[in-house]
């Protein structure tokens, strides 16, 4: 298990969604957001700033931050490189998180795709020459930020469609081959990341950076669309593969139905779980005794609920968490709207519940 000297008791994080920053901060999320370094530098300044204006007592932000060599924004989730270098278009927005378009592969294109090269294909090719330049402008191993790098079934469903589901009954090796392909390809550029800037996964979720930057967090979103018996014979094989290239190793259960899975998950060498609303942490820690569990709030419920509604929702979660040794607090994704009373409202009872472990 992960050591916790030096982690904060019950961590809070924050990740606004694009929308959020474009109305508030006048950011815009087209390509040069994620693709040129300046233009990162000068919004991780402006990010920084704002999170620190509205959320500063909460521990986010910075008073008056500078320029740094970032490659990959800190402030908000959302995958695409993957995707896109498995040759999926990549579809940008002004207030919106890039989206890979779908590429309906047919059987043949998907038992003969080939793991690229990905110093040699977009975007890889222009972050590592970003790099670089950053690196001989700030410094040897100045740079910060990582890269998304979502999930198995996540992508692989970009290039299947529907499919997918049906060949885990119809075409199970074709799956598996895939599956085995995109594993390495992740793997493969998390490690290259993480060699370059020591993360790989605070864009997945920057609870990371609180609890161990180094840690490889994997995307499980699609997971929830599986049955249990599903994910064992042909997701878990990959993923245990996974985990033997990179640790430490976390994986990222969004749905809300983690404690359906996690005594499968509990079969990886895993020491950090993200748990999604609705799913039952009572449970999810039985499974998982000593692991991590970063417990996620609604962002639905946080846009539309009140701070009182809010204030129960995150306690309702730290009471089934067990012991809090081992637990954070985040809401991810949270949309235009949303107001600050309900952030400080989920913010008051972790303040309150830190109390207790003082």
């Amino acid at each position: 298990m992960m050591s916790n000297a030096k982690r904060e008791f019950l961590p809070v994080e924050l990740i606004l969604n694009p929308n959020w920053w474009n109305h508030a901060a006048g950011i815009t999320f087209d390509e040069p957001f994620y693709l040129n370094a300046e233009t990162r530098i000068q919004n991780d300044v402006t990010m920084r700033r704002v999170l620190h204006e509205r959320f500063g007592h909460m521990g986010l932000g910075e008073r008056d931050p500078q320029p740094r060599p970032v490659i990959g924004s800190l402030y908000v989730a959302g995958g695409f490189v993957i995707p896109a270098l498995l040759g999926a278009e990549i579809k940008f927005a002004p207030a919106a998180a890039p989206q890979p378009l779908p590429v309906h592969l047919n059987s043949q294109q998907i038992e003969t795709l080939e793991k690229p090269g990905f110093r040699e294909l977009w975007p890889m090719r222009e972050i590592i020459e970003d790099m670089d330049k950053l690196e001989a402008q700030f410094g040897p191993g100045t740079l910060v930020g990582d890269l998304n790098t979502d999930g198995l079934l996540n992508t692989a469903y970009h290039f299947c469609g529907q499919d997918l589901f049906l060949d885990f009954y119809e075409a199970p090796e074709r799956v598996r081959r895939l599956l085995e392909m995109i594993g390495e390809l992740i793997v493969d550029v998390a490690l290259y990341i993480r060699s370059r800037t020591g993360s790989c996964s605070i864009s997945v979720n920057p609870m990371v950076g609180r609890v161990d930057p180094a840690m490889f967090l994997h995307g499980n979103c699609s997971v929830q669309m599986i049955a249990p018996s599903s994910y064992r014979a042909m997701q878990l094989p990959v993923e245990m593969r996974m985990a033997e290239r990179i640790q430490p190793y976390g994986i990222h259960h969004c749905g809300e139905n983690m404690h359906q899975i996690a005594p499968v998950y509990a079969e990886l060498p895993a020491v950090f779980f993200d748990v999604g609303w609705g799913s039952d942490v009572a449970l999810c820690r039985r499974a998982l005794p000593g692991a991590f569990l970063n417990l996620r709030l609604s962002p639905i419920r946080m846009l539309q609920c009140t701070p009182a509604e809010i204030a129960a929702d995150t306690e309702k979660l730290l009471r089934a968490a067990g012991p809090l040794e081992n637990v954070g607090v985040c809401c991810i994704n949270m949309d235009r709207g949303t107001p600050d009373e309900n952030i400080f409202a989920m913010f008051d009872v972790v303040r309150r519940y830190r109390s207790y472990g003082a």
